[in-house]
């Protein structure tokens, strides 16, 4: 039964590597087996995730890359065929929010930063179909691969506040459907392509918006957890699971999934 959910020898490209979820998906991959690609932006984040992901022992290789600059993947991609053969799996964690792009409490629409507006839809969506076309093409040659893409449970319905970050991630909702029929129809039904949506989770880019100064919770955060049946944050651990069952056998007639990993939020209405 375990083998059904093994990913142990799987190549695994992870965007966004040096990053507090993208990390912590690394470590559960290397520790599961995986052959692990670490991408980031910043090659002192990226040094440092490496260090860690060595510790554990496993077969783990490191690119600075922005995930914008396709020149530079498709390097990343030759090198790794050119050591392991093959990429397995792509997971397109890297992404994020800026805060012109995020209104504060006082703001509204009208006050949002173009430039930051652009560059969020750029890093979320961009981020996201740029090195789908670099490894989804490897994938395409295998007739076999596995695309995970990140999205968010401000898909769903509104959340007010976060207007570029929910339009983006809403786009890559659309682009998981559209890249998951497009494979199968025309490449293999060995290829899948699903994005899970976390809930809330506490992280550096929201710390301050969900908690105060002195540790106590904010509006925010108890608005939060009053439509969380759960009632609680979650813990970035527990995304990893549900990442490594859809890129295991477990998972292999499931495509163009978007899977809620959010305590229940977006099942209740409130009421």
């Amino acid at each position: 039964m375990n083998e059904l959910f093994s990913i142990k020898e799987k190549v695994a490209v992870i965007t966004g590597a040096s990053g507090v979820l993208g990390g912590s998906i690394a470590k559960r991959f290397v520790e599961a087996g995986a052959k692990v690609v670490a991408i980031g932006n910043s090659p002192d984040k990226l040094n440092k995730r490496m260090e860690e992901l060595n510790t554990l022992g496993g077969e783990v290789m490191g690119f600075a890359c922005n995930v914008l600059d396709i020149q530079r993947l498709e390097e990343v991609a030759e090198t790794v065929l050119e050591k392991w053969g093959r990429i397995d799996i792509l997971l397109n964690i890297a992404g994020g929010n800026l805060p012109g792009a995020t209104l504060a409490p006082d703001q509204d629409f009208f006050d949002m930063k173009i430039e930051d507006w652009e560059s969020v839809i750029d890093l979320n969506m961009n981020g996201t179909v740029y090195p789908s076309l670099v490894f989804g093409k490897v994938m395409a040659k295998q007739r076999k691969g596995c695309i995970i893409n990140i999205s968010s449970m401000a898909t769903f319905s509104a959340i007010t506040r976060v207007p570029g970050y929910s339009a983006a991630k809403a786009a890559v909702n659309n682009f998981t459907q559209w890249l998951a029929t497009e494979m199968a129809l025309k490449y293999s039904d060995g290829i899948r392509v699903n994005a899970i949506a976390p809930g809330f989770f506490i992280g550096d880019q929201n710390r301050a918006v969900l908690i105060n100064p002195d540790g106590s919770l904010t509006d925010r955060s108890r608005k939060v957890l009053a439509k969380t049946p759960m009632g609680r944050f979650g813990d970035i651990s527990e995304l990893n699971g549900c990442v490594q069952f859809l890129c295991s056998d477990a998972a292999s007639f499931i495509t163009g999934v978007v899977l809620p990993v959010d305590g229940g939020f977006n099942a209740f209405s409130g009421v």
